[in-house]
């Protein structure tokens, strides 16, 4: 899988913890940023490269991360065609792909330890959307194209 990855300063130790664990999976990564943890930058910069990559197709799923999970999660979710989950756990990880198809895991650096993290990535890069669920996210999708009308 093609998997754009991005962070904040907050997020940057896990990010390559995250990248290294994908290379060593056989997935493709990009990695869209920041370089430091030292450094401070804005999440919204960086969720949005994440965003664009996979509403583009030039990834098939994004990974985001800054302390909480919470602010690139939300900068995330601005981008028309994005589902963007924050998750706490395996069950959180597995049914943000399952009932809602989300395209972009957002996860809190400072909130969830590295071994759950990597955890995460995985159970949520091997669960399937289940199609019992379709018609709520056509309403979701239904919501966000009346938002842009507007």
């Amino acid at each position: 899988m093609k998997i754009a990855v991005a962070a904040d300063h907050g997020g940057y130790p896990l990010k390559a913890e995250i990248m290294t664990h994908l290379s060593a999976e056989g997935h493709e990564v990009t990695d869209l940023g920041c370089n430091s943890a030292t450094e401070s930058v804005d999440y919204p910069d960086y969720a949005v490269l994440v965003a664009r990559a996979v509403v583009s197709g030039s990834a098939d799923f994004g990974i985001a991360l800054c302390g909480t999970g919470i602010g690139i999660s939300i900068a995330a979710n601005k981008i028309s065609g994005v589902r963007a989950a924050l998750v706490h756990d395996l069950t959180t990880a597995r049914l943000a792909r399952e009932h809602n198809n989300a395209n972009v895991l957002c996860l809190g650096a400072r909130t969830t330890d590295s071994a759950l993290a990597l955890a995460c990535v995985d159970a949520f890069l091997k669960a399937q959307p289940e199609a019992r669920h379709q018609a709520r996210l056509d309403k979701i999708t239904a919501l966000e194209q009346s938002a842009l009308q507007e």
